[in-house]
Protein backbone atom coordinates (compact mmCIF):
# COMPACT_ATOMS: atom_id res chain seq x y z
CA UNK A 1 0.00 0.00 0.00
CA UNK A 2 1.40 3.18 -1.25
CA UNK A 3 0.24 7.00 -0.41
CA UNK A 4 0.00 9.32 -3.61
CA UNK A 5 3.61 10.67 -4.41
CA UNK A 6 6.29 10.52 -6.92
CA UNK A 7 9.22 7.25 -6.77
CA UNK A 8 11.78 7.58 -4.00
CA UNK A 9 14.58 5.41 -5.78
CA UNK A 10 16.83 5.40 -2.52
CA UNK A 11 14.13 3.86 -0.11
CA UNK A 12 15.18 0.11 -0.86
CA UNK A 13 18.32 1.03 -0.08
CA UNK A 14 18.10 2.91 3.12
CA UNK A 15 15.54 0.13 3.91
CA UNK A 16 18.55 -1.86 3.68
CA UNK A 17 20.33 -0.17 6.36
CA UNK A 18 17.37 -0.54 8.65
CA UNK A 19 17.10 -4.09 8.44
CA UNK A 20 21.27 -4.29 8.78
CA UNK A 21 20.18 -2.22 12.57
CA UNK A 22 17.79 -4.79 13.34
CA UNK A 23 19.75 -7.81 12.89
CA UNK A 24 22.15 -6.85 15.98
CA UNK A 25 19.16 -7.24 18.28
CA UNK A 26 18.66 -10.40 16.88
CA UNK A 27 20.06 -12.39 20.18
CA UNK A 28 18.35 -9.62 22.74
CA UNK A 29 14.83 -8.74 22.15
CA UNK A 30 12.64 -10.90 23.09
CA UNK A 31 9.86 -11.28 23.44
CA UNK A 32 9.67 -8.16 21.30
CA UNK A 33 10.42 -8.14 17.58
CA UNK A 34 13.85 -6.71 16.14
CA UNK A 35 13.37 -3.58 14.87
CA UNK A 36 15.51 -1.21 12.95
CA UNK A 37 15.44 2.75 12.20
CA UNK A 38 17.22 5.06 9.10
CA UNK A 39 16.40 8.61 9.51
CA UNK A 40 17.28 10.30 6.08
CA UNK A 41 16.94 14.35 5.48
CA UNK A 42 18.21 15.79 1.91
CA UNK A 43 19.66 11.98 0.97
CA UNK A 44 21.92 11.80 3.65
CA UNK A 45 21.39 9.40 7.25
CA UNK A 46 21.21 12.08 9.85
CA UNK A 47 20.37 8.97 12.36
CA UNK A 48 20.15 5.60 12.92
CA UNK A 49 18.68 2.90 15.50
CA UNK A 50 17.74 -0.53 16.81
CA UNK A 51 15.45 -1.74 19.07
CA UNK A 52 18.10 -3.50 21.67
CA UNK A 53 16.17 -4.90 24.72
CA UNK A 54 12.71 -5.01 25.64
CA UNK A 55 11.62 -2.21 28.03
CA UNK A 56 13.92 -0.20 26.77
CA UNK A 57 14.29 2.85 23.70
CA UNK A 58 12.39 1.50 20.46
CA UNK A 59 14.53 1.93 17.11
CA UNK A 60 12.38 4.94 16.63
CA UNK A 61 13.38 6.95 19.64
CA UNK A 62 16.95 5.66 19.42
CA UNK A 63 17.16 7.38 15.36
CA UNK A 64 15.44 10.17 16.93
CA UNK A 65 17.98 10.67 19.92
CA UNK A 66 20.84 10.14 17.39
CA UNK A 67 19.11 13.38 14.83
CA UNK A 68 18.02 15.56 17.47
CA UNK A 69 16.87 18.82 15.38
CA UNK A 70 17.79 16.98 12.21
CA UNK A 71 14.90 15.12 12.52
CA UNK A 72 12.44 17.90 11.12
CA UNK A 73 11.13 16.91 7.60
CA UNK A 74 13.39 13.36 7.39
CA UNK A 75 12.11 10.90 6.73
CA UNK A 76 11.97 8.01 8.72
CA UNK A 77 12.94 4.27 7.54
CA UNK A 78 11.47 1.44 10.00
CA UNK A 79 11.24 -2.73 9.12
CA UNK A 80 8.09 -2.77 11.58
CA UNK A 81 4.65 -0.44 11.86
CA UNK A 82 5.77 1.79 14.75
CA UNK A 83 3.60 1.47 18.03
CA UNK A 84 0.62 3.32 18.64
CA UNK A 85 0.06 2.11 22.37
CA UNK A 86 1.32 2.36 25.37
CA UNK A 87 3.18 -0.51 26.60
CA UNK A 88 6.28 -0.46 28.58
CA UNK A 89 7.33 2.72 26.66
CA UNK A 90 5.47 5.18 24.77
CA UNK A 91 3.84 5.25 21.34
CA UNK A 92 6.51 5.90 18.70
CA UNK A 93 3.97 7.31 16.45
CA UNK A 94 3.43 10.41 18.47
CA UNK A 95 7.11 10.75 18.56
CA UNK A 96 7.81 10.59 14.62
CA UNK A 97 4.74 13.29 14.67
CA UNK A 98 6.23 15.53 17.46
CA UNK A 99 9.82 15.01 15.85
CA UNK A 100 8.68 16.79 12.51
CA UNK A 101 9.21 13.51 10.49
CA UNK A 102 7.62 14.63 7.27
CA UNK A 103 7.32 11.18 5.56
CA UNK A 104 7.39 6.71 7.00
CA UNK A 105 8.50 4.35 5.18
CA UNK A 106 7.67 0.66 6.58
CA UNK A 107 9.26 -2.82 5.71
CA UNK A 108 5.55 -4.20 7.08
CA UNK A 109 2.34 -3.81 9.23
CA UNK A 110 2.71 -4.59 12.69
CA UNK A 111 1.14 -8.17 13.26
CA UNK A 112 0.07 -6.98 16.98
CA UNK A 113 -3.58 -6.45 17.03
CA UNK A 114 -2.60 -3.43 18.99
CA UNK A 115 -1.03 -2.04 16.29
CA UNK A 116 -2.34 -3.76 12.85
CA UNK A 117 -2.16 -0.61 10.64
CA UNK A 118 -3.44 1.73 13.48
CA UNK A 119 0.30 3.00 13.86
CA UNK A 120 0.19 3.92 10.16
CA UNK A 121 -3.38 5.57 10.61
CA UNK A 122 -2.50 7.95 13.07
CA UNK A 123 0.62 9.08 11.23
CA UNK A 124 -1.63 9.58 7.99
CA UNK A 125 -3.78 11.30 9.95
CA UNK A 126 -1.18 13.53 11.02
CA UNK A 127 -0.78 14.46 7.42
CA UNK A 128 2.58 12.27 7.31
CA UNK A 129 3.14 10.67 3.79
CA UNK A 130 3.42 6.89 4.53
CA UNK A 131 4.61 4.12 2.02
CA UNK A 132 4.92 0.37 3.39
CA UNK A 133 5.34 -3.41 2.14
CA UNK A 134 9.34 -1.65 1.23
CA UNK A 135 11.45 -5.13 1.88
CA UNK A 136 8.88 -6.76 3.41
CA UNK A 137 9.74 -10.20 2.91
CA UNK A 138 13.01 -9.58 4.59
CA UNK A 139 11.29 -7.92 7.52
CA UNK A 140 9.51 -10.88 7.73
CA UNK A 141 12.26 -13.37 7.89
CA UNK A 142 13.38 -11.12 11.05
CA UNK A 143 10.93 -11.85 13.07
CA UNK A 144 9.08 -15.51 11.85
CA UNK A 145 8.32 -16.46 15.59
CA UNK A 146 6.97 -12.60 17.03
CA UNK A 147 4.72 -12.85 13.66
CA UNK A 148 3.40 -16.66 14.31
CA UNK A 149 2.82 -15.78 17.87
CA UNK A 150 0.91 -12.30 17.28
CA UNK A 151 -1.22 -14.32 14.30
CA UNK A 152 -2.03 -17.45 15.98
CA UNK A 153 -1.06 -17.54 19.71
CA UNK A 154 1.72 -20.05 18.83
CA UNK A 155 5.79 -19.78 18.75
CA UNK A 156 8.07 -20.48 15.58
CA UNK A 157 8.99 -24.07 16.21
CA UNK A 158 12.19 -25.05 14.42
CA UNK A 159 13.54 -29.10 14.93
CA UNK A 160 17.59 -28.73 14.80
CA UNK A 161 19.03 -31.90 13.64
CA UNK A 162 22.57 -33.07 12.89
CA UNK A 163 22.74 -36.39 10.50
CA UNK A 164 25.26 -38.38 8.80
CA UNK A 165 25.31 -38.69 4.77
CA UNK A 166 23.27 -41.64 4.98
CA UNK A 167 20.68 -39.97 7.53
CA UNK A 168 21.76 -41.09 11.35
CA UNK A 169 21.74 -39.40 14.10
CA UNK A 170 23.18 -41.76 16.69
CA UNK A 171 24.80 -45.24 16.32
CA UNK A 172 22.50 -47.95 17.85
CA UNK A 173 24.01 -47.87 21.03
CA UNK A 174 22.89 -44.29 21.29
CA UNK A 175 26.34 -42.93 20.89
CA UNK A 176 26.17 -39.54 18.70
CA UNK A 177 28.87 -37.24 20.05
CA UNK A 178 29.82 -36.03 17.93
CA UNK A 179 28.84 -36.30 14.18
CA UNK A 180 29.31 -32.79 13.12
CA UNK A 181 32.61 -30.38 13.09
CA UNK A 182 33.54 -28.24 16.00
CA UNK A 183 32.05 -25.43 12.98
CA UNK A 184 28.74 -27.04 13.30
CA UNK A 185 28.28 -26.62 16.57
CA UNK A 186 29.64 -22.87 16.57
CA UNK A 187 26.66 -22.38 14.27
CA UNK A 188 24.47 -23.89 16.27
CA UNK A 189 25.09 -21.92 19.21
CA UNK A 190 23.91 -18.86 17.44
CA UNK A 191 20.72 -20.36 16.39
CA UNK A 192 20.29 -21.16 19.79
CA UNK A 193 21.19 -17.02 20.73
CA UNK A 194 18.17 -15.93 18.66
CA UNK A 195 15.80 -18.64 19.98
CA UNK A 196 13.26 -17.76 22.41
CA UNK A 197 13.09 -21.39 24.08
CA UNK A 198 15.18 -24.79 23.54
CA UNK A 199 12.77 -27.54 23.80
CA UNK A 200 13.83 -31.36 24.47
CA UNK A 201 12.24 -34.24 26.01
CA UNK A 202 12.92 -36.29 29.15
CA UNK A 203 14.97 -38.85 27.15
CA UNK A 204 17.62 -36.58 25.93
CA UNK A 205 18.05 -35.23 29.19
CA UNK A 206 18.80 -38.85 30.70
CA UNK A 207 20.60 -39.93 27.70
CA UNK A 208 22.90 -36.98 27.21
CA UNK A 209 22.03 -34.22 30.67
CA UNK A 210 22.49 -31.47 27.93
CA UNK A 211 22.93 -27.43 29.42
CA UNK A 212 20.66 -26.43 26.53
CA UNK A 213 22.03 -22.91 26.86
CA UNK A 214 24.63 -20.39 24.71
CA UNK A 215 28.02 -20.94 24.83
CA UNK A 216 29.84 -18.56 22.07
CA UNK A 217 33.69 -17.35 21.35
CA UNK A 218 32.42 -13.96 21.19
CA UNK A 219 31.81 -10.61 22.82
CA UNK A 220 28.41 -10.57 21.31
CA UNK A 221 25.40 -9.82 24.22
CA UNK A 222 22.84 -13.18 24.21
CA UNK A 223 19.95 -13.31 26.23
CA UNK A 224 19.93 -16.78 27.33
CA UNK A 225 17.22 -18.95 26.03
CA UNK A 226 14.35 -20.89 28.52
CA UNK A 227 15.30 -24.23 28.98
CA UNK A 228 11.97 -26.33 28.23
CA UNK A 229 11.59 -30.18 28.89
CA UNK A 230 8.76 -32.39 28.22
CA UNK A 231 8.60 -34.61 30.91
CA UNK A 232 4.92 -36.18 31.48
CA UNK A 233 5.80 -38.16 34.58
CA UNK A 234 8.43 -36.42 36.04
CA UNK A 235 11.66 -38.37 35.91
CA UNK A 236 13.84 -35.21 36.01
CA UNK A 237 17.23 -36.08 38.16
CA UNK A 238 18.13 -33.61 40.43
CA UNK A 239 21.67 -33.76 39.48
CA UNK A 240 20.77 -32.54 36.00
CA UNK A 241 23.37 -30.37 34.77
CA UNK A 242 20.61 -27.65 33.06
CA UNK A 243 19.35 -26.99 37.02
CA UNK A 244 22.68 -25.66 38.58
CA UNK A 245 22.39 -22.99 35.10
CA UNK A 246 21.21 -19.61 35.52
CA UNK A 247 18.32 -18.54 33.72
CA UNK A 248 14.49 -20.13 33.28
CA UNK A 249 13.95 -23.98 33.02
CA UNK A 250 10.39 -24.75 32.67
CA UNK A 251 9.55 -29.06 33.11
CA UNK A 252 6.21 -29.37 31.37
CA UNK A 253 4.23 -32.46 32.89
CA UNK A 254 0.79 -34.24 32.90
CA UNK A 255 -1.86 -33.62 35.77
CA UNK A 256 -1.12 -37.33 37.30
CA UNK A 257 2.83 -36.28 37.93
CA UNK A 258 3.92 -37.08 41.70
CA UNK A 259 3.15 -33.85 43.47
CA UNK A 260 6.06 -34.19 46.10
CA UNK A 261 8.34 -34.11 42.63
CA UNK A 262 6.69 -30.79 41.63
CA UNK A 263 7.70 -29.03 45.51
CA UNK A 264 11.43 -30.67 45.05
CA UNK A 265 11.83 -28.94 41.54
CA UNK A 266 9.84 -25.94 42.49
CA UNK A 267 12.80 -25.64 45.72
CA UNK A 268 15.51 -25.04 43.33
CA UNK A 269 13.92 -22.74 40.69
CA UNK A 270 12.11 -24.61 38.30
CA UNK A 271 9.02 -23.79 36.50
CA UNK A 272 7.15 -26.68 36.74
CA UNK A 273 3.73 -26.64 34.64
CA UNK A 274 0.94 -29.86 34.66
CA UNK A 275 -0.30 -29.54 30.85
CA UNK A 276 -3.50 -31.37 29.58
CA UNK A 277 -2.77 -34.70 28.23
CA UNK A 278 -2.98 -36.80 24.86
CA UNK A 279 -2.40 -40.22 24.61
CA UNK A 280 -0.57 -40.36 28.17
CA UNK A 281 2.16 -37.77 27.25
CA UNK A 282 1.76 -34.05 27.50
CA UNK A 283 -0.74 -32.46 24.50
CA UNK A 284 1.71 -30.97 22.29
CA UNK A 285 -0.81 -28.45 20.83
CA UNK A 286 -1.36 -27.25 24.62
CA UNK A 287 2.25 -27.13 24.94
CA UNK A 288 2.64 -24.45 21.93
CA UNK A 289 -0.76 -22.64 23.36
CA UNK A 290 1.26 -22.76 26.91
CA UNK A 291 4.56 -21.62 25.16
CA UNK A 292 2.87 -18.10 23.34
CA UNK A 293 1.02 -17.31 26.61
CA UNK A 294 4.60 -17.45 27.52
CA UNK A 295 5.60 -14.81 25.13
CA UNK A 296 8.02 -17.26 23.32
CA UNK A 297 8.47 -16.43 19.83
CA UNK A 298 11.17 -19.10 18.45
CA UNK A 299 11.53 -22.75 19.83
CA UNK A 300 14.50 -25.04 18.55
CA UNK A 301 13.74 -28.29 19.42
CA UNK A 302 16.86 -30.82 20.06
CA UNK A 303 15.67 -33.85 21.10
CA UNK A 304 15.24 -37.51 20.16
CA UNK A 305 13.46 -39.12 16.82
CA UNK A 306 10.54 -39.43 18.97
CA UNK A 307 9.96 -35.99 20.11
CA UNK A 308 10.81 -34.75 16.36
CA UNK A 309 8.78 -37.27 14.87
CA UNK A 310 6.20 -36.19 16.99
CA UNK A 311 5.95 -32.87 16.42
CA UNK A 312 6.35 -33.08 12.92
CA UNK A 313 3.14 -35.94 12.05
CA UNK A 314 0.85 -33.06 14.31
CA UNK A 315 1.61 -30.60 11.48
CA UNK A 316 3.56 -28.46 14.38
CA UNK A 317 6.71 -27.92 13.56
CA UNK A 318 7.56 -24.84 10.88
CA UNK A 319 11.07 -25.70 10.05
CA UNK A 320 13.57 -27.85 9.79
CA UNK A 321 17.80 -26.93 10.02
CA UNK A 322 20.27 -30.51 9.34
CA UNK A 323 23.93 -30.18 9.86
CA UNK A 324 25.37 -33.01 7.32
CA UNK A 325 28.38 -34.26 8.26
CA UNK A 326 30.11 -36.65 5.85
CA UNK A 327 30.32 -40.35 7.86
CA UNK A 328 28.05 -42.80 7.29
CA UNK A 329 27.16 -44.58 10.40
CA UNK A 330 24.98 -47.91 8.68
CA UNK A 331 21.76 -49.70 8.79
CA UNK A 332 21.56 -50.12 12.42
CA UNK A 333 22.06 -46.46 13.50
CA UNK A 334 18.92 -43.98 14.43
CA UNK A 335 16.97 -42.27 12.38
CA UNK A 336 15.84 -38.44 12.61
CA UNK A 337 12.26 -38.67 13.19
CA UNK A 338 9.99 -41.78 13.90
CA UNK A 339 7.41 -41.51 11.97
CA UNK A 340 5.72 -45.20 12.25
CA UNK A 341 2.55 -44.07 10.68
CA UNK A 342 3.64 -43.57 7.41
CA UNK A 343 3.67 -46.21 4.58
CA UNK A 344 2.92 -45.54 1.58
CA UNK A 345 4.28 -41.90 -1.25
CA UNK A 346 1.53 -40.21 -1.06
CA UNK A 347 1.91 -39.86 3.21
CA UNK A 348 4.93 -38.56 2.51
CA UNK A 349 5.83 -35.43 4.60
CA UNK A 350 6.93 -32.71 2.05
CA UNK A 351 9.82 -30.32 2.58
CA UNK A 352 11.06 -27.20 0.72
CA UNK A 353 14.95 -26.56 0.82
CA UNK A 354 15.48 -23.16 1.87
CA UNK A 355 18.70 -22.57 1.81
CA UNK A 356 22.00 -24.88 1.90
CA UNK A 357 25.35 -24.13 2.76
CA UNK A 358 28.84 -25.32 4.25
CA UNK A 359 29.63 -25.25 7.47
CA UNK A 360 33.11 -25.91 7.91
CA UNK A 361 33.41 -29.76 6.83
CA UNK A 362 29.68 -30.19 7.27
CA UNK A 363 26.66 -28.94 4.98
CA UNK A 364 23.65 -26.97 6.58
CA UNK A 365 20.40 -27.55 5.37
CA UNK A 366 17.70 -25.35 6.22
CA UNK A 367 14.02 -26.63 4.89
CA UNK A 368 10.58 -25.45 5.85
CA UNK A 369 7.28 -27.83 6.22
CA UNK A 370 4.24 -27.34 4.08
Amino acid sequence: MTTENPDHSNDFAHMARAIQLAQRGLFTTDPNPRVGCVLVQDGKIVGEGWHQQAGEAHAEINALRLAGGRAKDATAYITLEPCCHHGRTPPCSDALRAAGISRVVVAMEDPNPQVAGQGLAQIKRAGIETRSDVLQAQSEALNPGFIKRMRTGRPFVRCKLAMSLDGRTAMASGESQWITSEDARCDVHRLRARSSAILTGIGTVLADDPSLNVRLNTNETVQQPVRVVLDSQLRMPMDARMLSLPGRTIVCCTKVANPEKIAVLTDVGVEVHCLPTENSHVSLPALLDFLGREEINEITVEAGATLNGALLQAGLVDEIIVYMAPLLMGDAARGLFHLPELNTMDQAIKLQIVDMCAVGADWRITAQVF
